[in-house]
């Protein structure tokens, strides 16, 4: 997987998300992050606490 972007950039691969491709961002997404005005932690914990409520990871399983 190492050197995707590199060849992206370097036209070797096509429709490559973020170099070639727009980013399309999701209709409905599961979790938004406001990375803009909330630290990485703050971001991180909501992502978490949306995989426990789907049943992803278990509780406390972050450590």
């Amino acid at each position: 997987m190492k050197g995707l972007y590199r060849k992206a950039f370097a036209g070797e691969l096509k429709n490559f998300t973020g170099v070639n491709d727009p980013y399309e961002p999701p209709l409905n997404p599961e979790v938004v992050a406001d990375t803009e005005h909330e630290t990485a932690e703050a971001c991180a914990a909501q992502v978490i606490a949306r995989l426990e409520e789907l049943g992803l990871i278990r509780a406390g399983s972050e450590q």
